[in-house]
């Protein structure tokens, strides 16, 4: 299916100023060396568009950041809406809790900077940004998806947000979440039930589920979510997309909504490795703001970095990830398959089952070296308490007390928040008030106390790198085994996400959600689900995970767009 819309002429929101930069008709400009925008460029497709083919085409006159924003945001209104009678069937997404007001005229000011001097203003330069709704912005409220913090508007960018920014790219928007990033759901109080992008009857996962489903959606180039848990990489599994979670301590946390700052990290969610490796370039770097949670060492309460020298010392970042990109990076990786973390055989697991085992036999023929490998005491491993319960009470008031509320009157303690909740949400009182309990003398609390003593972090980092090790055989890359347990469930409940996506946030290494493929469930005739695969590596090793991500994808060619969102044919004016 086709749809057709109409674009608003360039003119009717640029200067006359911008129009002659642009159209380079205006005089006073070497019209051999301007680029000039083609008035009769043919529309740009969206669905399943890179970065790279954008200023690819930019280029060559074929299509302005004005297209490409004003695109984005007309596909938004198709798609993520209730239907209406231009588009009857819209699967109502509900995955984009609100638009920058600002991004025209950001697109149209970096129209004017390109057209004019034919450089892009950075690697990211116009590229669409959805932020999930916890991370700051200057000009968008942060709701966290709470009635509670509908007013709640920073004065100023998170840490992550700033460099986007710098690097030429514009925040589109900001994407739906479990409310406060509690679950696996996709439901928040501000944005309503986001749904599944493959198929709406079906779950997006969380906590970073509108920038999952709106991603794979293309209503915007790239996005950020955040993990404390596994909430980038349940929703890109169950998006067929990359999701990234980078080593603890590599980006910023500095002004995101907190879960728990012991576990808590951004990361990119992309349709491609190349351009997550983008977006993580344009992410990381040293934040010597208090909130940073850069620690100088993975140990509770830990020194932050003292300054960017030491941080760079420790992480060892690239002057850009996208030099890991290899075609052939599969060639000659070794690869631990750890079988003990696969879900048992069952019939209706089934097809799950295969589509898993069918991207291992992939990686093998395009030379990779799989051997299966287990971790010692793997249960305990993964049987430790998430920290989100005990930090969340605490973490919430220090972020709230971070600016004044005299000029948005934003709650400015947990303990204000629950009030405004117990009148504004009642029903989410008491999931709310469930952090509290646990988050009251929480240094008195024994399971609290297995990660404050250090005992959480020895075992288990000693166990995931003696695995990585290959107990003293020739080690591995990378370790791999699934996301999830099973095939998705129904919208409004909880995917079987398991307990796997708690070795990277327990270890602080690094992990990747790759498309393992696609699965259809046992006698259904609902659409294919995506079936993701996480890669672990040690820490600060993300190169790795970006060779044998991209290597995965160029061998295999696994993704593939939903069916629910096509393109909108549009013709471009001015």
């Amino acid at each position: 299916m086709t749809v057709s819309i109409k674009l608003r002429p360039l003119g009717v929101f640029a200067s006359s100023s911008i129009v002659c930069a642009i159209l380079a008709s205006c005089g006073g400009s070497d019209q051999d060396t301007v680029i000039r925008l083609n008035p009769n460029r043919a529309p740009f497709p969206l669905v399943e568009a890179t970065i790279a083919g954008m200023h690819a085409a930019m280029k060559q006159g074929q299509l302005s950041c004005r297209d490409v924003v004003q695109g984005y945001i007309a596909r938004i209104n198709a798609y993520d809406k209730e239907p209406t009678a231009a588009f009857p069937a819209s699967p109502a997404l509900r995955s984009v809790i609100a638009i920058n007001p600002n991004a025209l005229a950001e697109a149209d000011k970096l129209d004017a900077a390109f057209f004019g001097t034919q450089n892009l203003t950075g690697p990211m330069h116009c590229v669409p940004v959805l932020a999930k709704d916890n991370f700051d912005t200057f000009d968008m409220k942060t709701t966290a998806g709470s009635l509670a913090l509908a007013n709640n508007q920073p004065p100023d960018d998170a840490y992550t947000i700033r460099k986007i920014r710098a690097a030429g790219a514009i925040i589109l928007g900001k994407a739906n979440l479990d409310e406060y990033a509690f679950g696996f759901v996709g439901r928040s109080a501000v944005g309503g039930q986001a749904k599944n992008a493959y198929d709406p009857t079906k779950g997006p996962g969380g906590s970073s589920s509108g920038t999952g489903t709106s991603i794979a959606a293309s209503f915007a180039m790239v996005g950020l979510g955040t993990d404390t848990g596994g909430s980038v990489r349940v929703p890109s599994a169950l998006e067929a997309l990359i999701g990234i979670r980078p080593s603890l301590r590599l980006v910023s946390q500095d002004g995101i909504v907190p879960l728990a700052h012991a576990q808590d990290t951004a990361g990119p969610m992309c349709r491609t490795v190349e351009d997550c490796a983008v977006l993580l370039d344009a992410m990381v770097g040293f934040d010597p703001s208090a909130g940073s949670g850069q620690r100088a060492a993975k140990t509770y309460n830990a020194p932050l970095f003292p300054n960017a020298g030491a941080y760079a010392a420790a992480t060892k970042v690239p002057t850009t990830y996208t030099t890991s990109l290899r075609a052939d990076g599969l060639r000659g990786a070794r690869i631990g398959v750890v079988r003990s973390m696969f879900p048992a055989a069952t019939a209706a697991n089934q097809p799950f089952l295969d589509a898993l085992n069918t991207a291992l036999t992939e990686m093998a023929a395009a030379g990779a070296v799989l051997q299966d490998i287990d971790i010692d005491d793997r249960t305990t491993v993964l049987g430790y308490p998430s920290l989100s319960g005990y930090e969340f009470k605490d973490n919430l008031t220090e972020y709230l007390l971070s600016w004044p509320s005299t000029g948005d009157g934003h709650p400015r303690s947990y303990d204000e928040v629950s009030t405004l909740l117990s009148t504004l949400e009642p029903t989410f009182v008491n999931s709310f008030e469930g952090y509290r309990a646990n988050g009251t003398n929480k240094e008195s609390k024994p399971a609290y106390l297995t990660y404050t003593s250090g005992e959480r972090d020895t075992v288990v980092i000693t166990r995931v790198t003696k695995a990585l090790g290959n107990n003293g055989g020739t080690p591995f890359d990378v370790l791999v085994y699934p996301v999830l347990q099973g095939l998705n469930t129904a919208v409004g409940s909880s995917p079987n996400s398991g307990s796997n996506n708690r070795l990277s946030p327990y270890s602080g290494f690094p992990a990747m959600t790759v498309v393992a493929g696609f699965a259809t469930p046992v006698g259904a005739t609902t659409p294919a689900q995506p079936v993701g695969l996480e890669l672990l590596a040690r820490e600060f090793d993300e190169p790795t995970l970006f060779k044998i991500g991209y290597g995965w994808q160029q061998t295999a060619k696994k993704r593939r767009p939903p069916t629910t969102t096509p393109e909108l044919m549009a013709a471009p004016q001015g």
